[in-house]
C-alpha cells in the first residue's frame, strides 16, 4: 500500500467540536487512507475517541490547551495563544509532521495562521480560497470564495491559474473553462478590477479563459472556475446556499398544503438526491490554495460527514501534488 496521508486536524473547531470533528475523524480512517493528528486539549479529546473503536495506531492525540474562538480578533489571538488548537496543528504541517490541516473554526484566523505559519508559495501574491459550487453539470470552482476582499487584477490572474490546477487535476477536467465574474458578458463591462483582469485573462497563454459570466449564469455551469475577488465570491456563495435552502424550504411546504402527499412518496428519491448534490457537507471545506502546505477551511456549522470529507479532500489534493503543479503553472 502507498505511504498514508498525514492530516492534522483541529479538533476543537467548529460549532459541534469536539463531538463532530472526533466522529468525523474516526470515519476519516475507516475509509480513506489517512493517518490523522486530532490536535486540542487531550484529556477532552481522548474522552471522545473512548465512545469509538477504530485502529489506535491511525489517530495520535497531540496536546493543545487552548482554543481560539470566533469572536478574537485572529492577528492578535494567533501571537498570543500559540498553545491552541489551531497554531498547534498548522505548526504541525509547517515543520513537515503533517501534510494537510483541516480546521471549522476561526475563517480569520485559519487564513491569518495559514500565511504567517505555513506561509505562501514562492510566486503567489496572495493564497485564495477555493469553494467547489453544485452546478447544473457537476461542480464549478470559485475563486477567491473570501480571503480577499480587495484585489489587484494581477491576485485574480493567479486565482484564474491556480483554479485551472485544482480543476484538472481534482475534477479531472481538462483544459478547464475559466470565467471573470462580472455584471456583463460583453469584455468593457464592470469596474476598472474587472475590465484590467479581462486584458490580463486574455493575453495569458497556459488557462483557457473564456470571458465574462454573469452571476445569473453560473448556477448553469457554464465555467469550470470562476474568478473573482474575496467579497463577490463570498455574496455568491452565501446567495447560493440561502437560495437553495429557501427553495427547499418553499417546495416542502407547498407538498404538505394540499394533497400531494402521495405523489411526494414518489419522489422522495430524486428529491433526497437532490438534496445530497447540493449539500455542502459532501465536499466537506474549502482549501486555502497558496500556500507551501494545504489548509482546509471547514464550514463552521460542520458535522462528522463535512470533517471527513475535507479530509478527503487533503487526500486528493496530496496525492495529485496540487502545490507542485501550482508552482510549475506560476
Amino acid at each position: 500500500m502507498d505511504k498514508r496521508i498525514i492530516v492534522a486536524l483541529d479538533a476543537m473547531g467548529g460549532d459541534y467540536a469536539p463531538v463532530e470533528t472526533v466522529k468525523g475523524a474516526v470515519d476519516a480512517v475507516k475509509e480513506l487512507n489517512v493517518d490523522i493528528k486530532l490536535v486540542g486539549p487531550e484529556d477532552v479529546v481522548k474522552a471522545e475517541l473512548a465512545k469509538y473503536q477504530y485502529d489506535t495506531e491511525r489517530i495520535e492525540v497531540v496536546h493543545a490547551p487552548s482554543v481560539i474562538g470566533t469572536d478574537e480578533v485572529p492577528t492578535m489571538a494567533i501571537r498570543r495563544k500559540k498553545d491552541s488548537s489551531l497554531v498547534v496543528g498548522l505548526n504541525l504541517v509547517k515543520i513537515g509532521e503533517a501534510d494537510g490541516f483541516v480546521s471549522a473554526g476561526s475563517t480569520g484566523a485559519i487564513l491569518t495562521g495559514g500565511l504567517f505559519i505555513v506561509g505562501r508559495l514562492e510566486g503567489v501574491e496572495r493564497p485564495a480560497l477555493g469553494t467547489c459550487l453544485p452546478v447544473k453539470t457537476g461542480f464549478s470552482f470559485l475563486i477567491d470564495s473570501g480571503a480577499n476582499v480587495d484585489c489587484k487584477p494581477k491576485y485574480l490572474e493567479q486565482f484564474a491559474k491556480m483554479g485551472s490546477v485544482y480543476v484538472e487535476n481534482v475534477f479531472g477536467i481538462q483544459n478547464p473553462k475559466v470565467a471573470l465574474v462580472n455584471i456583463g458578458a460583453e469584455k468593457e463591462k464592470g469596474n476598472a478590477l474587472t475590465k484590467e483582469t479581462y486584458e490580463l485573462l486574455e493575453q495569458a497563454e497556459n488557462i483557457n479563459f473564456t470571458g465574462n459570466i454573469e452571476p445569473r449564469n453560473v448556477p448553469y455551469g457554464e465555467a469550470d472556475v470562476i474568478v473573482c475577488d474575496g467579497f463577490v465570491g463570498n455574496t455568491i456563495l452565501k446567495l447560493c446556499e440561502g437560495l437553495a435552502k429557501t427553495m427547499f424550504d418553499i417546495i416542502k411546504g407547498e407538498i404538505m398544503k394540499g394533497h400531494y402527499k402521495i405523489g411526494a412518496a414518489i419522489l422522495k428519491k430524486p428529491f433526497k438526491n437532490v438534496k445530497k448534490f447540493m449539500d455542502s457537507d459532501e465536499i466537506g471545506g474549502a482549501p486555502f490554495i497558496g500556500l507551501k502546505s494545504l489548509v482546509v477551511k471547514a464550514h463552521g456549522s460542520s458535522n462528522a460527514k463535512a470533517i471527513k470529507n475535507a479530509v478527503r479532500q487533503c487526500v486528493v489534493f496530496t496525492e495529485a501534488d496540487i502545490i507542485g503543479k501550482i508552482k510549475d503553472k506560476l
